[in-house]
């Protein structure tokens, strides 16, 4: 089968701006930069990741909104280090047709000024507490770095999930349960990650404290898929976000966000991909298996017969399936789907019918072989499970080969991906590591791991481990 003109292993960005490309996820020529128009495919794939994300609101019970894009920017100043934090990546809306507005609009970059002056309407009592809800939308940052498909652009799918609750207890509950569909999630998709509290200077503005969630690509660079925010009060109170106590007295709410963006399409997509095109994890594919007739002259009828069965019997086992029956060379075919990434090829032709058999080939590792047609479905089942679990160990596998836990920034330099070294607490000196070894603070574990060493930079005993990376 044909592969990409640039190797994974040699050029990692050129091969995924090519695979990303091949797969005809987006077209990138859309007049504004970063702006990219999505193709049917890459929005099934976008699409089958957001009902992953919707099924987790439905078991943890919270309810789908939809907020308006535009925000009067006397909503978005009333936070003032908000506004410092996204100032300068707004894009503003000045006129309404020939009309100067009055007062600027800007178009969201987050949901949290759209929406918490609604929220303090909303809430009036502790029984309308806890307070749970998401919504799936577009968001805009003026981007000035180098824009990429997926992983950095100015136009966002976003998820968001917003949360108010009646005290600091209740929303780290909350936190908890964020981090419990976090792992869920990502387990689904093949993707293991690592949380990490985010240090005081680069957390989410306005938040108490941010816990990202980061994946480590083949590059050797990190990418943040996501972050959870502990606001305590500090947006419930600019905003009036109040509610009256059960003794009648009046308090702040304590409030989170939990947000994920398209970057989890770009992982999936660097991480699991190859020199052949994507390799989706079943629980996000739109196709699982696809089903391939050999055709030969005079037997058509039979092969196809036997197709269009098991096709159904695929879907009504809910297995996602499709029948190929296009005129052309089952090679083109079978060059189509591995493109795409489909887990599981299915061929049949009439010697397999002979031999009561179908030919089953796993998109990963290329694994091909017979099995009787009495058993399809159940064999079927056990290979998309082996894949899933195949994908998530490679990948693991990865991440835990790239982790270096050293004492020294002499030892960490030649290391590629996550290195950890013994912080003492202070930003000076984590801003010092950063420089010396060209890396991006990723934060501490959120384990509150305790570390015997000394900061490598002021020689003062360490409170715990810091990781550092070249991020995206």
């Amino acid at each position: 089968m044909p592969e990409t003109k640039v190797k994974k292993s040699d050029d990692f960005n050129e091969w995924y701006n090519e695979i990303v490309e091949l797969a005809d996820l987006c077209d990138k020529r859309y007049p504004i930069k970063g702006m990219n128009v999505w193709k049917p495919y890459g929005w099934k794939l976008m699409n089958h990741v957001d009902q992953l994300i919707r099924e987790e609101m439905v078991i943890t019970d919270h309810q789908e909104v939809n907020f308006p894009l535009l925000i009067p920017e006397s909503s978005f100043k009333k936070e003032e280090e908000h506004i410092e934090g996204f100032g300068s990546e707004v894009y503003w809306v000045t006129h309404a047709g020939l009309n100067k507005l009055e007062e600027k609009w800007l178009l969201r970059p987050t949901s949290e000024t759209a929406m918490y002056p609604v929220f303090s309407l909303w809430i009036r009592s502790h029984a309308d507490l806890p307070l749970k809800t998401y919504q799936i939308v577009n968001t805009f940052r003026y981007e000035t770095k180098q824009t990429r498909a997926f992983i950095r652009v100015r136009e966002i799918h976003f998820f968001e999930a917003h949360t108010c609750h009646v005290d600091f207890k209740d929303a780290e509950r909350q936190i908890k349960e964020d981090k419990e569909i976090a792992n869920r999630l990502f387990e689904k998709l093949s993707l293991p990650f690592i949380f990490n509290k985010r240090p005081d200077w680069d957390k989410f503005a306005g938040a108490f404290y941010t816990i990202s969630i980061d994946v480590l690509m083949p590059s050797g660079r990190t990418l943040q898929l996501g972050s959870v925010h502990q606001y305590k009060d500090n947006f419930a109170k600019p905003y009036e976000i109040s509610y009256e106590t059960e003794d009648g007295k009046h308090a702040y709410c304590h409030q989170t966000t939990y947000g994920m963006s398209e970057r989890i399409l770009g992982a999936l997509v660097g991480i699991h991909g190859d020199n052949k095109g994507l390799v989706m994890p079943p629980k996000v594919a739109p196709i699982q298996v696809v089903i391939i007739p050999i055709i030969f002259k005079g037997k058509e009828k039979p092969v196809l017969e036997a197709c269009k069965n098991l096709c159904k019997k695929l879907d009504e086992s809910g297995i996602k399936s499709h029948v190929d029956k296009r005129e052309i060379t089952p090679g083109n075919k079978y060059y189509d789907w591995e493109v795409k990434g489909v887990p599981l090829r299915v061929e049949i032709g009439p010697k397999d019918l002979e031999k009561k058999e179908i030919v089953i080939v796993r998109r990963d590792d290329g694994n091909k072989k017979s099995v009787l047609q009495s058993s399809s479905i159940k064999s079927i089942k056990e290979e998309l499970d082996k894949i899933s679990k195949s994908l998530f160990k490679n990948a693991k596998k990865l991440l835990d080969e790239n982790m270096h836990r050293v004492q020294t920034i002499e030892e960490a330099k030649d290391l590629k991906g996550i290195v950890e070294l013994p912080w003492c607490g202070t930003e000076d000196c984590a801003l010092e590591i950063e420089n010396i070894l060209e890396r991006n603070t990723l934060g501490e574990p959120i384990e509150n791991e305790k570390c015997k060493y000394s900061c490598p930079v002021c020689g003062k005993p360490a409170k715990t481990w810091m990781r550092y990376a070249k991020t995206y």
